[in-house]
């Protein structure tokens, strides 16, 4: 696989991670830099394992995880999808006051933003190709990707917040509903 076709697969796997830090970056407001490199990290190192668990699991499990993958990533991404759009609706008189995306909402969303990786982990599998350096990329776009997306939420700020949650949180279900839609026709 050529430096290009890695750098377009890598950035190609991270836009969802962009999409989702954009809107959370913006709903709070004016997130620390702490919580904008923590977002990164998080992203980006989930995003470099779920290759590398597609790819390891080859052709022999492909079927095993293609008849459920859909399933997985349109509840997981359904879910914290509504939760960002109530947290864009739900009236709160003081923003400043909201606290930073929880751990477990965090890794939520990078996994269910990241099945996408693992499919093509196991696609990777079929090619002669150096899983180790195509997950490292995919892994850096991602955090870079997710970091910049938190700092350009940042600012569009506290007057576009709600919006931009409201909008991430329904791209989310959208991407969730596109992914089971497309396998069940398929």
């Amino acid at each position: 696989m050529s430096f290009f076709a890695i750098v377009v697969l890598a950035f190609s796997m991270s836009m969802d991670a962009f999409a989702v830090s954009v809107g959370r970056g913006a709903a709070m407001g004016r997130p620390r830099f702490s919580e904008t490199i923590r977002t990164g990290i998080v992203f980006g190192v989930v995003e470099a394992i779920t290759p590398v668990i597609g790819w390891a699991a080859g052709v022999a499990a492909a079927r095993y995880v293609s008849a459920v993958d859909h399933w997985i990533a349109f509840g997981l991404l359904a879910a914290v999808g509504a939760n960002m759009l109530y947290a864009a609706i739900r009236n709160k008189a003081d923003d400043d006051t909201r606290p930073a995306m929880s751990f477990a909402v965090l890794m939520a969303t990078a996994i269910g933003t990241s099945l996408d990786a693992m499919a093509v982990g196991v696609s990777l599998a079929f090619l002669q190709v150096n899983i180790i350096v195509i997950a490292a990329a995919i892994g850096a776009a991602t955090f870079l990707m997710s970091s910049g997306g938190m700092f350009v939420g940042r600012l569009i700020g506290e007057r576009f917040g709600r919006i931009a949650e409201g909008i991430a949180g329904a791209a989310l279900i959208g991407l969730g509903s596109s992914i089971l839609y497309e396998h069940l026709l398929a």
